[in-house]
């Protein structure tokens, strides 16, 4: 299940400096969009530069963005991309410090903020905005019964489609492709 563009963290002090809105939010611009410079960031944030710029020192010392000095047109302009595509941790890695799980599970809880945020705000976007979508975007739940190693492996199953489809050569038409947010818990849970 790893993948070299996928990077397990195991350091808490990694998840504390991910473990901010903007920053969370400034990794996912960087994974849509690519290698971007603060003035980029800011506008597709709306944050002031000296902010993004303050929240990248931050994920760079932590090693989860770093300088991409080739694309610059001179000295005064600085790029930056990400270290990996994707982050993975799990808390069970964090169990032995009551101060690590606790950053680990503010971790957990701000990802999944996230991604309620993301569909919240498509569920409140316009109708002439939804109705260019049709009924493409979609959400489905399932109760299913499986054991740990079955959960596992649907874990599997269902991470190397979205890989597959993350990593798949875009025809390079006039197509109106636009990013697509995706995201699958499954989680043990009572009813």
């Amino acid at each position: 299940m790893d993948s070299p563009h996928v990077r397990q963290i195991t350091d808490s002090r990694v998840l504390a400096a991910m473990s901010h809105p903007l920053r969370r939010r400034l990794m996912d611009v960087l994974k849509v969009h690519g290698p971007s410079t603060v003035g980029l960031l800011a506008e597709r944030t709306d944050q002031a530069p000296a902010n993004v710029s303050h929240h990248l020192k931050v994920l760079a010392a932590a090693d989860l963005v770093t300088e991409a000095p080739e694309l610059a047109r001179d000295r005064r302009e600085r790029w930056w991309r990400l270290v990996a595509r994707g982050l993975r941790w799990s808390n069970t890695d964090f169990e032995t410090d009551p101060a690590s799980r606790a950053v680990a599970d503010a971790a957990t809880s701000l990802n999944l903020d996230r991604h309620v945020a993301l569909a919240r705000a498509w569920h409140a976007a316009a109708e002439t905005t939804q109705a260019s979508w049709n009924d493409a975007p979609f959400s489905t739940d399932h109760w299913l019964h499986l054991t740990p190693e079955e959960l596992a492996e649907l874990s599997r199953e269902m991470i190397d489609l979205l890989t597959r489809w993350a990593d798949r050569d875009v025809p390079d038409d006039d197509a109106d492709r636009r990013p697509v947010f995706v995201f699958v818990h499954g989680v043990p849970a009572r009813p």
